[in-house]
């Protein structure tokens, strides 16, 4: 086999499960402006979810060697802390190789996207971004 094929035919097919948690560090001023609905660009909750669930399904797009699998569940769950987000994601599927690359990739997208939503609220006087940062983005549970 060719370096980076990857042979899972002998794999028997059976409910795969991954859940991951990451989480976005901001300011409280931001996590205020969310909670009041008020941030620019519309609801970053809403439009994380909608992307988490798109970056799951187009993972073998964006990584090398990732199977194209027919997901069967893929829920995002955003949550406001103090001073921060966090994503929690779960990915399902009936198939033969594991779904954890999918949930990584949903959170990270979530997580990003949800940046993206607030980085004018973010950026100090020189453009940067001294107090956003994505932090322990991590598989919390595989299952077969």
């Amino acid at each position: 086999m060719p370096p980076g094929t990857v042979d899972i035919t002998a794999k028997q097919v059976s409910q795969r499960t991954a859940e991951a948690h990451g989480r976005l560090r901001l300011r409280r001023s931001t996590i205020r402006l969310i909670r009041e609905g008020k941030v620019p660009k519309g609801n970053p909750c809403s439009v994380a979810v909608v992307a988490g669930v798109q970056a799951a399904k187009r993972t073998y797009e964006l990584i090398p060697y990732c199977h194209q699998i027919p997901l069967t569940s893929v829920t995002v769950l955003p949550k406001i802390e103090e001073d921060a987000v966090s994503i929690s994601t779960q990915v399902k599927a009936n198939y033969s190789t594991g779904v954890e690359m999918e949930a990584l990739t949903a959170c990270s997208v979530a997580l990003l996207t949800f940046w993206d939503m607030v980085k004018e609220l973010e950026k100090d006087t020189t453009g940067g971004y001294p107090d956003t940062k994505i932090e322990s983005v991590a598989v919390t549970l595989k299952s077969k």
